[in-house]
């Protein structure tokens, strides 16, 4: 068999969909030189549809009757607010804080939201395309199930928090809280050297549990649901083989819509889940131990 009519087994398809067009190969599990061309190409994109679209409804906005997109723009905008107003009392750090963390929900549900496409809509494109320009074929369009991507922003979330808690603590106050919580301190020389050590590595293991617990649960979501719509992809392939393919392919379509409504309900429940730790991750940057 050539290798032009070779046909993909289930488990080649799903390897061959989980693979980023990469600069170079990867070769270990932790590769800063290997950038996942892909996840930042389609991150700046959407990135730029959304400030564009946050930038229109500013400009735009009027105070009259405000047409369907202001209105939807300032329900999203009110939520977000009233949000940030419960979690962050500094008004001026909600004026940085606010709209951050509106770019970081609609953001979010714009990566979130390509898991929505046809699975091999972009990808068969891609199959022309690529090689044509001397690309491998590989392309992933979920940014979100790039733990690169999801890292990433939870990475940023921490260097905000860092920043906060010098901001508003002043560098002396965040260093002391470092070594003097959460198990305090004691009178004792010796006692007060132990628990500033003990207190230190706490204060490191929570910030470092934060940020990979931030990353990884939007990561984990968004990678199960690429790969449950890959298997229904995969159920409608068979369904179009099978003998009985039209008892597959009715199956095919149910499973694929009830999915598809499911995970508009993830999609969204994702963004809003990494938007309130960011708020409130950055509230406990404004509050003293």
């Amino acid at each position: 068999m050539s290798a032009e009519s070779h046909v993909l087994t289930p488990g080649e398809y799903i390897r061959h969909h989980l693979v980023h067009l990469q600069n170079t190969k990867q070769t270990s599990i932790i590769d800063f030189s290997v950038i996942n061309i892909d996840s930042v190409v389609v991150n700046i994109i959407l990135g730029m549809l959304v400030c564009f679209a946050l930038y229109s409804a500013a400009r735009k906005a009027t105070s009259g009757v405000p047409g369907r997109f202001q209105a939807a723009v300032e329900i999203l905008f009110e939520m977000v607010d009233n949000q940030a107003k419960a979690v962050i009392h500094n008004a001026d750090s909600r004026k940085v804080v606010g709209p951050m963390a509106l770019v970081v929900f609609v953001w979010i549900f714009m990566m979130n939201f390509m898991d929505m496409l046809p699975v091999d809509l972009l990808p068969s494109i891609w199959h022309k395309v690529g090689p044509a320009m001397g690309f491998p074929d590989y392309l992933r369009v979920v940014p979100s199930a790039d733990l690169s991507t999801t890292l990433g922003l939870s990475s940023s979330v921490l260097l905000m928090c860092l920043f906060y808690n010098i901001k508003i603590k002043g560098l002396g106050g965040w260093t002391h809280e470092l070594v003097c919580a959460p198990f305090g301190t004691s009178k004792n020389p010796i006692w007060a050297v132990l628990l500033g050590v003990v207190n230190f590595m706490m204060q490191m293991i929570e910030f470092v549990a934060k940020t990979v617990s931030h990353g990884m649960r939007l990561f984990g979501n968004m990678f199960a649901g690429e790969l449950v719509f890959m298997l229904i992809a995969l159920l409608g392939g068979y369904a179009a083989m099978s003998l009985s393919g039209g008892l597959f392919f009715v199956g095919h379509i149910i499973a694929g819509t009830v999915w598809t409504l499911f995970h508009i309900l993830v999609i969204t429940l994702q963004a809003f889940i990494f938007m309130m730790l960011t708020l409130i991750y950055l509230g406990q940057a404004h509050d003293a131990h």
